[in-house]
């Protein structure tokens, strides 16, 4: 019998594991052949990558690749502005000698000897199937934000970076921005020292906060003729049927599918804060308020309060974070009559206490007045430095010349504690979680909910 080279693949793979070569660092002048997976929402960033120098783009892949309809780019899905010029089909165009595919593995397949690197832009639960696919091909990897969807799916990608020594990035962009390189600047000078209390924040609508008796998944709609339904459905132990409240977008609200607006603005919110920190995963998840919880989307606000040991010289510490339009965080007394701005954080340490906001945005120090004063003395420092992109940085280290940022071994324990805090929005209550087992041991359907049930036909990338 005749088998095709997936087919041979996946024979070996249920018989011995995955034993794929590592993928190759590439010289400083070499040609990196790209292929983006993801045109819908976030598909925009291939053009991130296809301006960097000797950056050839081979292979695009997206569910919907030939699609015309508008990406509704709002916090309210269709109801809000969509670009007609925004749409999968016309971001392919851009790129016309780049072969299409709707299904991420018939990619591989056929053009896999072709491709360096992959960018990937797809929905929360599909970042795991394709970012292993990739790594068991050797290809290297930048995903975007979170890095999966559940804390197991987390912990492989972790243990798959490892095996095969590939240069791997999160898509949380502002960690190659100021507030990385002042982060860390001003935690290695003692200016950020003993902090004790993090109150972080999102409060835009979202897109399933209209949505009212939410008791199941959506019923079926009419579905666009070329969409390939069932890879979006990618790993999901139960595939739903084609609804818009699925596709553009909508996703992000459903706890199968997504990980709300924790998972979504957290990596961009906290990121230097748990690395610089070095905060790993916390000991106690408390749901200090959930606003209309449901078991399949997640509550239209929530307070959700992390417990950190201490550690490595640094005190116990905790977070709490805030999301809803209508609980916001309170505002430290050094703060009262300004405006906090959008997304950000509040970090209180025993001598200063320090606000920022979200992606790259600088940290400043409060009162403000004091800050001033500290700039003027050169206390604390104005320039951090001019340094390259999110996906410069992706790139240069494909060529071994500088190493990545957001790196799985950095972000997938922030990602985990992204997993911890939606499980929490969803069942509510007080999770104890255990540092050393990865476990939570107070609350068996959570700890039940750390990996998921797995689609059949696709067991192959659970396996590391």
């Amino acid at each position: 019998m005749k088998l095709s080279r997936r087919k041979f693949i996946l024979a070996g793979a249920a018989a011995t594991g995955w034993t794929m070569l590592p993928g190759k660092v590439l010289g400083a002048n070499e040609r990196v052949n790209l292929a983006a997976i993801g045109l819908g929402q976030r598909g925009g960033i291939v053009g991130d990558f296809s301006w960097q120098p000797n950056v050839n783009v081979v292979a695009l892949c997206d569910v919907d690749i030939d699609s015309t309809a508008p990406i509704a780019n709002s916090e309210n899905g269709r109801l809000g502005w969509a670009n007609a010029e925004v749409t999968p089909a016309a971001r392919a165009a851009k790129y016309p000698h780049a072969r299409k595919f709707r299904d991420f593995r018939r990619m591989f397949d056929e053009m896999g000897d072709e491709i360096d690197a992959v960018c990937i832009a797809v929905p929360d639960h599909s970042h795991f199937p394709i970012t292993m696919e990739a790594m068991m091909r050797g290809k290297h990897v930048y995903v975007e934000k979170p890095l999966a969807r559940t804390f197991h799916e987390c912990e492989l990608l972790m243990k798959a970076e490892q095996k095969y020594g590939l240069v791997t990035q999160m898509g949380n962009q502002g960690h190659s921005g100021d507030n990385f390189f002042q982060f860390k600047e001003w935690k290695e000078s003692g200016i950020i020292k003993d902090v004790t209390h993090v109150d972080a924040y999102m409060n835009s609508p979202r897109r399933w906060h209209p949505w009212e008796h939410v008791n199941g998944f959506p019923d079926a709609m009419p579905m666009p003729e070329a969409l390939n339904w069932d890879v979006w459905n990618g790993t999901t132990p139960d595939p739903v049927e084609f609804s818009e409240r699925m596709h553009y977008g909508n996703w992000r609200g459903w706890h199968q599918f997504g990980t709300g607006c924790f998972g979504d603005w957290g990596a961009h919110i906290l990121d230097t804060i748990h690395e610089f920190l070095e905060l790993g995963l916390p000991e106690k998840i408390t749901a200090k308020k959930l606003e209309r919880p449901n078991d399949f989307i997640f509550p239209l606000a929530s307070t959700i309060n992390f417990q950190f040991p201490a550690r490595n010289g640094m005190p116990a510490m905790d977070i709490d974070w805030y999301d809803g339009t209508d609980n916001p965080p309170p505002v430290p007394k050094e703060m009262e009559g300004r405006s906090r701005g959008g997304p950000g954080k509040f970090i209180y340490s025993k001598d200063l206490v320090f606000h920022g906001n979200s992606h790259s945005s600088r940290l400043q120090i409060l009162p403000v007045e004091k800050f001033r004063d500290m700039l003027k003395s050169g206390e604390v420092s104005k320039d951090y430095g001019k340094h390259s992109s999110h996906a410069a940085n992706f790139i240069k280290a494909v060529r071994g010349e500088e190493q990545t940022r957001s790196p799985f071994s950095v972000t997938g324990p922030l990602c985990q504690m992204f997993a911890l805090g939606c499980l929490a929005q969803r069942l509510g209550g007080e999770l104890e979680f255990d540092r050393a087992t990865n476990q939570i041991t107070n609350n068996n359907q959570a700890n039940s909910l750390l990996k998921d049930q797995v689609r059949k036909g696709w067991e192959q990338y659970y396996r590391v």
